[in-house]
């Protein structure tokens, strides 16, 4: 079931992958009081470069910092955030009804916790809109 559902801004930095460049970007938005809420990262083929995405309690600071600091490659993308009560399932509904409605998932992150919280998941999908308002329902 879901507990609570919202549209967010994502920011998609691109960065060299290397040894401390994950603690360097976070400790420029954390000296600027921004919290990172949700976060996943991957490298590309080659190992070369980073791509970090993640949700914050202020995307304008966070990417004025980042620019900055010169980080270039940044990027905002609509994502649908919502809680799900944390049990056998909760994902499973999700994804089926989207499914069912032809609604393709790009991409999906989540984070958990033990003790009844709820699961906090990012996703994106081939149609934000629609996935909001199937999902309501």
């Amino acid at each position: 079931m879901i507990k609570n559902m919202v549209r967010a801004r994502e920011i998609s930095v691109i960065t060299e992958n290397k040894i401390g460049a994950l603690a360097r970007m976070m400790s420029f938005l954390v000296n600027h009081s921004v919290n990172v809420e949700a976060i996943a990262g991957y490298s590309n083929c080659a190992g070369n470069k980073g791509n970090l995405i993640f949700i914050t309690n202020n995307n304008e600071a966070a990417i004025s910092e980042l620019l900055n600091n010169g980080y270039g490659d940044i990027a905002e993308t609509d994502v649908i955030v919502m809680e799900l009560e944390n049990r056998p399932g909760a994902l499973k509904n999700i994804s089926e009804t989207l499914a069912l409605n032809k609604i393709n998932i790009n991409y999906i992150y989540c984070t958990t916790c033990s003790g009844g919280c709820p699961a906090k998941i990012v996703l994106s999908t081939s149609d934000n809109d629609m996935a909001v308002k199937i999902l309501a329902l």
